[in-house]
């Protein structure tokens, strides 16, 4: 196979990229195990519990996938072979980085649904991961023969349960899909773009095949009810099903590279790099996106990623666009799961692992130094690390160890943010949740530091909730002056911004002027944006003021610095709109540097801010719990003790579905509560769903808690400490 594999590498139209993706649980990674053995990597007896891609230990005990993890196989379909480039990612809310990661490597994705819980809050999000990156979706009904054996539906009811989640997916689709692909991609029962199986019994169906085998819902049940799964498997073997559905209905790179490559970077499609990737040529300028990054006891970091353009070769010296550092490849090649295979090079088109590329963090772009490209863009994370831990080492002797440690598990997951405080000595790992941050101690301690962790930490964000009077920020000699007021950013700009309509960073050009037209400011402010930061935005309203465009940089350098530390309680700072309305400069450019500028815009920040009733806000998720009618009053009054808001209530036949929003500072503990609450009798999950603000009546208390655990002063300064009297 190893042959095939380096054979197969260089025909572009015989690749498949793809993702398994779905909610936890549903499946995904017996899937991944059933594919591999229809290939031959594993044995079919094995397949389902063997788990072979969660080889991780903690993965193993317990039972669910944290990281995303790779391998490459042949399939023959209709007498050709192809080689099916798989990632298996998670399906935990906590680790929803990595499938944001693995979408920009792959081209399609299988989404996998379970078919007695339906389509789940993460299942929209995967679909929402997918789409985003411009991933064409195809559908897995997972878990049929459980409709069959345990709810004993008849032929009409399963085919009814289908059409409902099929529904729902192309809902998702038509409302998410980039608008030239809407139509294209739409999920079709007939066209064979939907499967129905059991991921478990390694059987698997869908219209295409019935026409072919002459096997009907009838006779699956049939065999369900016959507990004959292993004929129907032999008859109707998942891989093939599955497999001939990707290469039928996924694109190769040679397809999908012409629409995704515009879509992920923005250089000249029409230079010869451009012209490379569009092509997938393996002989033009490299240009390869890193995707992720992990660390081998043996073969130190190992970068994996996309190549786009040309070949990666071991041996040769490539050049990192965003750390504009250069390194030696030691080793290039393809996964094999837990194994890795090494060729000489890896051309356009497929999915590599690199060794020595030293320093690489996800998101970076390899080209050669002899012609550099411009870097792929950033991968955005829908969710962001909402709970924090402070670690320490039990041994002080281990401290320049641990910081060493920290400093990897960053790079290994960018989704984990991580701050050193070298002054207090204080480490602290911000994660998506209490899972996340617990699989990180662990590993910090595999990497052989032992650690304490204190509890965990709600991370709070700063706004305001009105409109500044105009405040004076004065340098610290006294010769310039800045006017600003803030207020908060208008709901619809601020949703364009999370959602990555509007990319963060300094404005350039008037043409962003309409992008912001578009989602609700008027068309003087539009053209008036100097940049963008943390979802908060700077407009100069000013006019004809003499060297203004020369402290331009060192303005937007204490904007954004300033929003990294709100005045209430040193947290990050969001959703607010500057304007700056006046400014008086010296003259003489020594009197206007950086020691003068920077306090004065920060100040006149701080002081705008509290004058503008600065309001916390706090990080929700959205809980959904599935449970007996029985159960539902207990339930609801879980959520409702625990400050949370009932959003949804629905009735299918004995079961109720809850939908809510709750504070993520109440949700710790959940678990256990929950299911006592309905004597284990529910299923339920969660998602990252944004900040809320804080009750008023709240806000005092936590503050001041914030204030006492980072050593401040008990109570925020008053604008006057800014602004001087006022």
């Amino acid at each position: 196979m190893i042959a095939k594999i380096k054979e197969l590498m260089y025909e572009p139209e015989q690749i498949r990229n793809i993702g398994i993706c779905a909610h936890i649980d549903h499946g995904k990674t017996t899937l991944s195990d059933n594919l591999l053995a229809g290939a031959g990597m594993i044995s079919e007896e094995l397949a389902g519990d063997q788990r072979f891609l969660d080889f991780d230990e903690q993965e193993q005990a317990r039972g669910i996938t944290i990281d995303a993890a790779n391998v490459s196989m042949v399939h023959d379909y209709k007498e050709k072979e192809y080689l099916i480039n798989l990632i298996d990612t998670p399906g935990h809310v906590d680790f929803g980085g990595d499938v944001t990661r693995a979408m920009r490597a792959v081209d399609g994705a299988v989404v996998v649904v379970c078919a007695v819980e339906g389509i789940m809050p993460q299942t929209e999000t995967v679909f929402r991961q997918a789409l985003k990156e411009n991933v064409k979706p195809v559908l897995f009904i997972n878990k049929v023969d459980r409709l069959i054996n345990e709810l004993k539906l008849e032929p009409e009811e399963l085919q009814n349960r289908f059409l409902k989640i099929f529904m729902e997916a192309n809902k998702l689709i038509r409302n998410m899909a980039p608008e030239d692909k809407k139509e294209e991609w739409k999920l079709d029962f007939t066209d064979g773009s939907v499967a129905f199986g059991s991921a478990y019994h390694n059987w698997a169906i869908n219209v295409p095949t019935m026409q072919e085998t002459g096997i009907n819902f009838k006779d699956i049940i049939d065999y369900c009810n016959a507990e004959n799964e292993k004929e129907l498997a032999k008859k109707v073997p998942l891989s093939d099903v599955l497999l001939g559905m990707v290469v039928e209905h996924l694109p190769s790179p040679k397809v999908a590279q012409e629409y995704r490559v515009p879509n992920i970077w923005d250089g000249d499609i029409d230079s010869p790099a451009g012209e490379c990737m569009i092509n997938t040529s393996p002989d033009g300028p490299l240009a390869v996106m890193v995707t992720n990054v992990s660390v081998d006891k043996h073969a130190g970091e190992i970068a994996t990623g996309r190549v786009y353009g040309g070949a990666i070769e071991k041996g040769t010296e490539v050049y990192m666009v965003g750390s504009h550092g250069k390194s030696r490849v030691q080793q290039v090649g393809v996964y094999f799961g837990p194994e890795r295979v090494n060729t000489d090079k890896v051309p356009a088109g497929n999915i590599v692992y690199v060794a020595g590329a030293k320093g690489a963090i996800a998101g970076e772009t390899l080209c050669s130094p002899d012609h550099k490209i411009k870097e792929f863009e950033g991968l955005e994370h829908i969710s962001e690390p909402v709970v924090t831990v402070a670690v320490e080492a039990k041994n002080t002797k281990d401290l320049p160890k641990l910081i060493e440690v920290l400093r990897q598990t960053g790079k290994e997951d960018p989704t984990v943010k991580i701050d050193i405080n070298e002054e207090t000595g204080e480490h602290l790992v911000s994660g998506m949740g209490e899972l996340h941050l617990e699989v990180i101690g662990y590993r910090i301690n595999e990497k052989g530091v032992d650690i304490t962790t204190s509890e965990p930490i709600v991370v709070y964000r700063e706004t305001v909730r009105q409109l500044s009077p105009q405040v004076e920020g004065k340098s610290p000699n006294k010769h310039n002056r800045f006017y600003i007021t803030v207020e908060p950013i208008e709901p619809e700009l601020y949703n364009a911004i999370q959602e990555g309509d509007i990319k963060e960073g300094r404005v350039k050009g008037k043409e962003a002027a309409a992008d912001f037209m578009e989602h609700g400011l008027d068309k003087e402010e539009a053209r008036r944006v100097w940049a963008v930061h943390n979802r908060s935005i700077f407009l100069n309203m000013t006019r004809g003021i003499q060297y203004l465009d020369e402290v331009k940089e060192l303005l937007l350098e204490g904007f954004e610095a300033t929003l990294e530390s709100g005045p209430l309680g040193e947290e990050i700072s969001m959703g607010l709109k500057f304007k700056l309305h006046d400014a008086k400069l010296h003259e003489d450019a020594v009197h206007r540097g950086p020691a003068q500028v920077l306090p004065a815009i920060r100040n006149a920040i701080l002081g705008s801010m509290m004058l503008a009733e600065p309001a916390l806000l706090e990080p929700m998720q959205k809980v959904v719990i599935d449970t007996p009618n029985d159960y539902m009053g207990a339930c609801t009054r879980e959520i409702q003790n625990r400050r949370g808001q009932i959003v949804n209530m629905g009735q299918e036949g004995d079961m109720a579905r809850i939908e809510s929003k709750v504070p993520v500072a109440e949700m710790f503990g959940f678990a256990g509560d929950i299911r006592s609450a309905a004597e284990g009798r529910c299923l339920w999950s969660t998602e990252i769903a944004g900040f809320e603000p804080l009750p008023r009546e709240m806000q005092n208390q936590i503050v001041r808690e914030i204030r006492q655990r980072k050593g401040l002063s008990a109570e925020p300064f008053p604008a006057s400490h800014y602004l001087g009297d006022l």
